[in-house]
C-alpha cells in the first residue's frame, strides 16, 4: 500500500491527482490489475469526471453547495456537518482497472481529491493489486 499527501487550500476543492495515481502505477511496473484508491477522512472524498473543462469542478463545486450549505442549522456542534455530508455522498473510494501499465480511463476523466473541510493536509491511500 502507498501513501500519498495532499495539501488543499480552500475549504472546498477538488484537486486533480490523476498524475499522482498515475505515478504510483508506474513506480510499481504493473501492467494489468486494479487499482483502490481510498480516503480515510471524513471530510473529504474522490471521484473520478472531466478534467478537460475545469468548469466542471467549479460547477460541482457550487451544486454541492447549494444543495447542502455550510450553515443550515445543523447538529453537529464543530460546525463542519456539512463536510461530512458532502463526503458521505461523494463517497471514500474508488477502483480502476490498470492494463498494459496505464490507468483505465475515459478521454475525458480525471481522478479528483475531494475536500470539504479545508484547507488542510490530508492522505489518500492507494493499493494495487495485480492480476
Amino acid at each position: 500500500m502507498k501513501e500519498l499527501k495532499v495539501k488543499t487550500s480552500s475549504r472546498v476543492e477538488l484537486v486533480d491527482i490523476t498524475h499522482m495515481i498515475e505515478k504510483v502505477i508506474s513506480e510499481a511496473k504493473i501492467e494489468s490489475g486494479l487499482c483502490t484508491i481510498y480516503v480515510p477522512h471524513t471530510t473529504a472524498g474522490v471521484t473520478i469526471n472531466e478534467n478537460a473543462d475545469p468548469s466542471v469542478r467549479k460547477d460541482i463545486i457550487v451544486e454541492l453547495n447549494k444543495v447542502i450549505p455550510f450553515d443550515d442549522n445543523y447538529s453537529h456542534l464543530e460546525g463542519n456537518a456539512s463536510a461530512h455530508i458532502k463526503a458521505s455522498i461523494i463517497g471514500c473510494s474508488e477502483t480502476l482497472l490498470v492494463d498494459q501499465g496505464n490507468l483505465v480511463l475515459g478521454t475525458w476523466q480525471g481522478i479528483y481529491f475531494c475536500e470539504f473541510d479545508g484547507p488542510r493536509n490530508r492522505r489518500i491511500m492507494i493499493k494495487l493489486v495485480e492480476g
